[in-house]
């Protein structure tokens, strides 16, 4: 599978023939200048939860791709009202097939409330089980005892997880997660954004590599083979 990631914790996977896209906040990211919105495609948009930093772009990627958006109930209804035709609902829990194969809405433990600050339901994660593999991106949260569950349903190649800390998971519970997810590998997003989420790279794979792991951290525009 290809992975390209654009910046915080925004990235698209080319899996089933198809090129799903996660949590677009890209206009709104220093860090992410260089990327042009107008030049990323997409089938289908995963929203995490209703943070400013996971939502921003979502409207504008998805008029001009046609992509389908999902999200829980309520990220549904705000983007519904904000003119998007192409939208479905997905809670945690619920499973839904797709042509590039099945996806499965799972917990995530993080707030989550729409940039006027009116309730944006609960935050969530995402396993996907495609033709070219299987994945899992946990989206904003912290360490839960819920992810040993992940693997009794779908059975990730690899997991998508935050470690820049203080707003989401670090270091240690990445790694820790990564062993309750049963996952060698693991792209580490949700860093450097702002101040408070800084991150030592060179610090971050040693301990991922100590713990018998690997930890992919592309750079902003890089497409990597996972």
């Amino acid at each position: 599978m290809q992975l390209s990631y654009f910046g915080h914790s925004c990235f698209s996977v080319k899996a089933g023939g198809k090129t799903i896209l996660f949590d677009p906040f890209i206009t709104g990211n220093e860090l992410a200048k260089d990327i042009d919105i107008n030049n990323i495609e997409a089938d289908y948009i995963f929203v995490s939860h209703g943070h400013f930093d996971h939502i921003l772009d979502v409207v504008a990627i998805a008029k001009r791709t046609g992509a389908l958006v999902l999200g829980v109930w309520e990220v549904y209804d705000y983007f519904s009202k904000q003119g998007l035709q192409n939208v479905q609902p997905i809670n945690p829990g619920g499973m839904a097939q797709f042509d590039f194969g099945k996806v499965k809405c799972v917990t995530a433990v993080h707030s989550s409330s729409f940039p006027d600050g009116s309730y944006a339901g609960i935050a969530c994660g995402y396993v996907f089980e495609t033709k070219d593999g299987s994945f899992y991106y946990s989206g904003d949260t912290g360490l839960t005892m819920d992810m040993k569950l992940i693997p009794e349903f779908i059975q990730p190649d690899f997991a998508v997880f935050p470690i820049g800390d203080r707003l989401t998971m670090g270091i240690q519970e990445a790694i820790t997660a990564a062993g309750f997810v049963k996952v060698k590998k693991v792209v580490g997003v949700h860093y450097d954004t702002f101040g408070f989420i800084k991150l030592d790279p060179a610090k971050a794979k040693q301990a991922f590599e100590n713990a018998g792991l690997q930890l992919s951290l592309p750079g902003i525009g890089e497409t990597i083979e996972i």
